[in-house]
């Protein structure tokens, strides 16, 4: 091969190696686009109106919670070599209070469907099939 031809064949290589990165990463969003409508078909759809009264009932499960209790706290002071006295880390230690107070607001707006144990209504069991020809 001349000079010439190869760096012909290296251009169109370069030119392949382009369009298939274009078209993998094309590839990659489109499996990330399936995979994400493949976990929210099943999810229960809401309105914008409703997502509003879910943030509103959080809100009034956080505004519920005591955040002036010293009591929900775990406190570690220390000591400057001044003698001056300071907070040096503050946790909120009652986090399970806060979250039963946020769902307890979120399980106002819901009401629990039944579910048996032992329903298989939404079990498609396909026992026949037909051969046609």
């Amino acid at each position: 091969m001349t000079k010439e031809q190869l760096e012909t064949n290296l251009a169109a290589l370069k030119l392949l190696h382009s369009e298939t990165n274009d078209k993998l990463e094309s590839f990659k969003q489109q499996v990330q686009d399936t995979e994400k409508k493949l976990e929210d078909i099943n999810k229960p759809e809401l309105t914008p109106l409703y997502f509003d009264k879910i943030q509103e009932a959080i809100e009034e499960g956080v505004g519920n919670f005591s955040f002036d209790d010293d009591g929900n706290y775990e406190k570690e002071f220390g000591m400057e070599y001044d003698g001056k006295v300071y907070l040096e880390s503050i946790d909120l230690t009652d986090t399970y209070e806060l979250v039963e107070k946020i769902v307890e607001q979120v399980h106002k707006l819901f009401t629990e469907a039944e579910c048996p144990e032992d329903d298989n209504s939404q079990v498609n069991n396909a026992t026949h099939v037909e051969k046609v020809i």
